[in-house]
């Protein structure tokens, strides 16, 4: 048996004040420095429990040799025991029974008994006591492999909590809860009968069936439990067909004079932003041509043999500026008809453009004559040599009409209950030019489902901790401009408060294959989410099985850049903030009908062979699993390590020339040391998260607000956004970015091809290598991987870097 040591006596004890140490059993022990309350407090509530236990008023110690003096062996009754609290414990020890059969050992074991009904309270305090360190020692073990595991545990467990709203009468639900509240009210709606009755809306931005449509969305979101809806309207300048004048194209016989018309199919097709007047036309713009005809080649619309494909005789629909919003006011928000000095986006064409279809297409190219084209220029034109000419000259006519014309994006908000001031936006475009089925009408579906489907949640008590912005975007198909313009307008506000921007444009192509277009940081999150939904069309497996069976690598396989001509593009390029648009599609076959007139509910159901009602559902699955992690996951799931391998992965192509640049004198070290900076800065605010406490409100909200803004650091602050608006130095355009700096190294071996690369890239042909503007690129990229690195680190007394 332990000892148990008893309190001495008052007049024994130690002083008022000095330190005391109170012992258990041998070894565990509680300390108390000043005072001596809590201990008094504890020994009160152990001899209290003592009284209440029913036991002999007698209690036996016997003096242990070798302890401390002024403990003898004695006998004494317990009310005179317990009339003081502990000064320290006296070492004694339980005297064992006496014989079975006398009167003195049935006394004895009465004794003994009584005694062990007193050392209980201590046999469970030291268990306590051992369980208490036993945990804090494995407590520190595991934060201490936490910080080891590196950025491998920035993948939330199943087993986050989430608390619900103050009206719930459920108690803290986890994931997989949460997870099931979602997948329950999703299942509750029509996506398909949303999807059939929208394709059949005339929705052209700036009609009168687009704004009967605004009505119907905001009238719809009002219904919902929202706790805020509003329309913002904005007056940009679009194009139209002018009935009066419609677009012509004419062969121009060798004296110059008119000749035979050819037929432009549907006189609603036309390339939005393409420079007004008259052309003959030859080659590229960059290359002296006087216009473009652009038609849909049989090679980049695939078709297999039991699926629909374009007709020859279509032309497709598609806006020619190379940017997005408004390319009147560029830079600026179009509210109120404000008037902007008369500039125009650098992405506007100054000759015209055309679309004609592939049978118009045969007839022009037929008439070449010259050498054969390279292969790689060729398509799949039946009976076509594709040669570069000279051929017979052709007149375009182009007289499209510029309008300021009023859009409306519509908004419904949730607002969260610890980061209200936080957004987690998700927002689809509304309007198209055609039945728009897969372009705009799947989107506004999805949507709409997602607002009813999270309004129900709340209903329930559900209640995100950062607030859910939903949007219906105007002005799509004329390049993201309702997108664009609203980004324009707040951006001083958004870039702080903005999270992550979540597209639904052109989810279903298809039904074969995923892919996501994204910013590195949600790669790790989007891998997380593939793994929580099943495959539309393969019974069984989740969606990360299906893209994981066929590449090992799925992220290979699945992530893309994102492309200019995705409204997710400015949230990320222009405002700084992370974004992802993606799809299901066809493998090997683009969907062939979008940005046509047969873009409608049937086709789609055709192409899809009957699942478009599943795709739709794992779409919704998808963003709306992606907006709950987003949205209340207490520190955000973004992966800010992942742009220390992207930085790597463009050295290496740039390494290819470290060679051409040292015989020159010149060096990439900085960019190096910039990188490296940056991976040390991750790396530090990674062990930092992982060694606090989840519990501490002020330091989450602390760490998330510096990784909400990686993306924004990744915004060059040396060039104008005026001049340069896509200021990312990785998805970005201008002389700031990776991309160019890599573009103009390649000049050092350059060949013709190269050249006409580099042109094509925003290098002017025939300069070559430039010395000066390659220090000054190298020095606009360094400088800005430099300051993300300096902001990830936190407060400048917290900066560490190597530069």
């Amino acid at each position: 048996m332990p000892a148990l040591r008893p309190p001495a006596r008052a007049d024994k004890g130690p002083s008022q004040g000095s330190h005391k140490r109170f012992i258990i059993g041998g070894g565990i022990s509680l300390q108390d420095s000043g005072g001596g309350t809590s201990m008094e407090r504890l020994w009160g509530l152990l001899q209290g429990a003592k009284r209440l236990s029913p036991r002999p008023s007698q209690t036996i110690y016997k003096h242990v040799e070798g302890t401390q003096q002024g403990c003898p062996e004695e006998e004494e009754e317990e009310e005179e025991e317990v009339a003081k609290p502990p000064g320290h414990f006296c070492p004694m020890e339980l005297r064992g029974p006496e014989p079975l059969g006398s009167h003195a050992g049935r006394q004895n074991l009465e004794l003994w008994a009584a005694a062990g009904r007193r050392a209980a309270p201590y046999l469970v305090l030291t268990a306590l006591l051992i369980f208490t360190g036993a945990f804090l020692l494995g407590y520190v073990a595991f934060r201490g492999s936490c910080q080891a595991c590196g950025k491998d545990v920035l993948v939330v467990s199943e087993d986050v909590n989430y608390e619900l709203g103050p009206n719930s009468h459920q108690g803290t639900l986890y994931w997989s809860d949460l997870q099931a509240m979602f997948l329950r009210h999703l299942g509750e709606g029509s996506l398909e009968n949303t999807i059939r009755q929208t394709s059949l809306r005339e929705r052209v931005a700036g009609s009168a069936g687009m704004a009967a449509l605004a009505r119907d969305i905001h009238a719809a979101l009002s219904r919902q439990k929202l706790d805020h809806v509003w329309t913002d309207t904005h007056y940009v300048g679009l194009q139209y067909p002018d009935r009066t004048h419609p677009n012509t194209l004419h062969w121009v016989d060798a004296a110059g004079r008119l000749g035979e018309q050819l037929p432009l199919e549907d006189p609603d097709v036309y390339c939005p932003y393409s420079a007004t007047g008259n052309a003959t036309v030859a080659s590229a713009q960059d290359f002296g041509a006087g216009g473009v005809l652009i038609y849909p080649d049989p090679a980049d619309f695939p078709q297999g043999p039991h699926k629909p494909g374009l007709s020859s005789n279509r032309a497709v629909y598609g806006h020619v500026h190379l940017g997005t919003g408004d390319p009147y006011t560029p830079g600026f928000p179009s509210f109120n008809q404000t008037q902007f000095p008369p500039v125009q986006s650098s992405g506007l064409p100054s000759i015209p453009a055309q679309p004609i279809s592939a049978d118009i297409a045969f007839l022009l190219l037929r008439k070449l004559a010259g050498p054969v084209a390279p292969q790689e220029w060729q398509g799949q034109l039946s009976g076509s040599p594709y040669r570069l000419g000279p051929g017979p000259g052709l007149h375009l006519g182009v007289n499209n009409r510029r309008a300021s014309t009023p859009i409306s994006n519509i908004f419904g908000c949730i607002e969260g209950r610890s980061e209200p001031d936080h957004y987690v936006v998700i927002g689809a475009q509304r309007d198209a030019w055609g039945p728009g089925a897969a372009k705009s009408a799947v989107g506004t579906a999805i949507l709409l489902e997602l607002v009813r489907t999270f309004s129900s949640m709340v209903s329930n008590g559900f209640q995100p901790r950062r607030s859910l912005l939903f949007i219906s975007w105007d002005g799509g198909d004329f390049g993201s401009v309702g997108s664009t313009e609203w980004l324009e307008g707040y951006i001083s506000l958004l870039h702080l408060k903005a999270v992550v921007y979540v597209s639904l444009d052109n989810a279903v192509l298809g039904d074969d294959k995923f892919h996501a277009k994204t910013s590195p940081l949600l790669i790790s999150l989007i891998e997380n989410i593939l793994k929580q939904v099943e495959s539309p069309n393969h019974s069984g497996q989740t969606l990360y099985e299906q893209v994981a069976f066929s590449n090992h690598s799925w992220d290979a396989e699945v992530i893309q850049p994102l492309p200019m001509d995705s409204s997710a593009y400015s949230f990320t390029a222009f405002a700084g903030v992370p974004a992802i648009e993606f799809s299901f599609v066809e493998d090997g076959q683009v969907y062939p009908f979008l940005n046509t007139k047969d873009d409608t509910y049937e086709n789609l159901h055709k192409v899809l062979r009957g699942r478009l009602p599943a795709v739709a559902q794992a779409v919704a699955q998808f963003a709306g699993q992606l907006l709950i992690r987003l949205s209340h996951d207490h520190l955000l799931p973004l992966d800010f390590g992942r742009y220390g391998d992207v930085v790597l992965r463009h050295i290496g192509s740039l390494n290819e020339f470290s060679g051409d640049l040292k015989a020159r004198g010149l060096t990439l070290q900085w960019v190096y040391s910039a990188r490296g900076d940056y991976i040390r800065a991750a790396e530090k605010l990674r062990k930092e998260i992982y060694s606090s406490e989840e519990s501490d409100e002020r330091l989450t909200r602390m760490y998330n607000v510096r990784i909400m803004r990686v993306e924004y650091y990744f915004l060059s602050q040396y060039v104008s956004p005026a001049d340069s608006p896509f200021r990312h130095i990785f998805l970005g355009r201008g002389d700031h970015t990776l991309g160019a700096l890599l573009n103009h190294v390649r000049l050092l071996r350059s060949s013709s091809s190269e050249t006409l690369g580099a042109a094509i890239s925003g290098v002017a042909p025939g300069l070559g290598f430039q010395e000066s503007r390659f220090r000054r690129q190298l020095a606009l990229l360094t400088w800005t991987l430099q300051g993300a690195a300096n902001a990830l680190s936190g407060d400048v007394w917290n900066i560490d870097n190597n530069f």
